[in-house]
């Protein structure tokens, strides 16, 4: 009988070893996943940070102008805002077009991507 339990027990352990490999590949596809999405919303927030940087310095030079084209920079200061009001209302009604969709494609490509691609 001890002879037929020692493949049996082989068998157990080969199944064993392979649940912990595929564990292991899943935590290290989790961890590359995060990793790499973290970096990519880094970056966005870098550059979102520099792009306002850019647009208020844009904006106070707009002000600039067109008060001295006007003769008032109260009324320049409106004017500038009410530009970049449309502009924020545009880019929230295209929201999904050009930034929901865009970030389903990134995350999804991250994370499930295929296994011929390499880890």
């Amino acid at each position: 009988m001890a002879h037929t339990d020692k493949p049996l027990q082989d068998l157990v352990n080969d199944a064993k070893s392979y649940v912990d490999l595929q564990v292991d590949d899943l935590k290290l596809r989790i961890v590359k996943g995060l990793s790499l999405s973290l970096g990519q919303m880094l970056s966005m927030l870098l550059i979102l940070i520099s792009l306002s940087v850019v647009l208020l310095a844009v904006g106070a030079g707009c002000v600039l102008l067109i008060g001295g084209w006007i003769g008032s920079y109260t009324g320049a200061a409106f004017i500038v805002a009410g530009i970049f009001a449309l502009l924020t209302f545009a880019l929230f009604r295209l929201r999904s077009k050009l930034f929901v969709n865009g970030f389903v494609k990134l995350f999804a490509g991250i994370l499930f991507e295929d296994k011929e691609e390499g880890v």
